[in-house]
């Protein structure tokens, strides 16, 4: 079983996340943020990742910690699951419509931490989110995951639609990157041989 259970405790943030990549997108999340509660139980559901999250933080101040630590801990528990990548199909893209938005995103399980980051938000905020906070859990999760994600906004003007549609389409790319290529099951994507 590809499964991970992630436990990162600091002064500003406790967090356990248990994930298992080859779920069927159940999910029970609690991370005292609504809004990023609502885009994590939709990236279980579209990449068919079984996930837990539960988070103690210090949301008097703002989301800030606990959107970045929450990035981190999910990016851990990806690296954690994949162990040595072998027989994954390493790719993923996506372009994935909401309404007016559509989402293009790429991913490489690649072993090195990048973010390719396109994503014009119009407002500020999202009800009490602020909306640069999708920034930096992407910047969290890639840099624990290492991997490669360019993330770039094709359309889109309602801010809600525009981040749901990027966690909906990472979700979706992540789902075909970390699959298990049956013609290479007992390989390692790389000519490196090791990723």
């Amino acid at each position: 079983m590809r499964t991970s259970v992630i436990k990162r405790a600091t002064a500003e943030t406790d967090i356990t996340l248990t994930l298992s990549l080859d779920g069927t997108g159940t999910s029970e999340i609690q991370t005292g943020c609504g809004f990023l509660d609502h885009m994590l139980t939709l990236f279980a559901r579209h990449g068919r990742f079984d996930l837990t999250v539960s988070c103690q933080g210090d949301t008097y101040v703002d989301d800030h910690h606990t959107v970045e630590d929450i990035g981190i801990a999910l990016g851990q528990a990806f690296k954690e699951a994949l162990g040595s990548k072998k027989g994954i199909r390493r790719y993923g893209d996506t372009v994935l419509p909401m309404d007016e938005s559509l989402i293009l995103t790429a991913v490489d399980l690649s072993g090195r931490g990048y973010l390719g980051y396109d994503l014009p938000i119009p407002t500020q905020k999202v009800g009490s989110f602020d909306t640069e906070l999708v920034e930096e859990f992407f910047l969290g999760f890639i840099r624990n995951a290492e991997c490669t994600l360019h993330i770039r906004k094709l359309a889109g003007t309602n801010s809600h639609h525009i981040i749901e549609g990027t966690f909906k389409s990472v979700a979706r790319s992540l789902r075909t990157a970390v699959s298990i290529d049956p013609d290479c099951a007992d390989e390692i994507p790389s000519t490196k041989g090791v990723l």
